[in-house]
């Protein structure tokens, strides 16, 4: 496994809800993409002084060898309600040793 992480845009949709835009290529499937967007949302959630997020959606494509992921998230002070939510620092923590890159 060999990824090549190739770039992350970010657009703040409505006030706490934002859009990630990944591209990498080398991935193994939809979840090393989603892993990307992950990785991106919590850094982000932290460089805005929050400490959670809440995967709302993400939605994964593959052409040509280059796989892009668009992914929304809400960022949150407190602990938002929901099934998927990140805690931001141990998941950029967990990215850093993992090599995925963040904002």
């Amino acid at each position: 496994f060999a990824p090549s992480y190739q770039g992350i845009e970010t657009i703040l949709l409505d006030g706490d809800l934002v859009n990630f835009r990944v591209a990498m290529q080398g991935a193994r499937d939809n979840e090393d993409v989603a892993a990307y967007a992950r990785c991106a949302a919590a850094q982000y959630a932290l460089i805005r002084g929050f400490g959670f997020a809440r995967h709302l959606r993400t939605n994964v494509d593959n052409q040509g060898g280059t796989w892009r992921g668009d992914a929304v998230y809400t960022i949150s002070a407190a602990l938002p309600e929901g099934l998927k939510t990140i805690d931001a620092e141990v998941t950029v923590r967990d990215c850093a040793a993992q090599g995925i890159p963040t904002i």
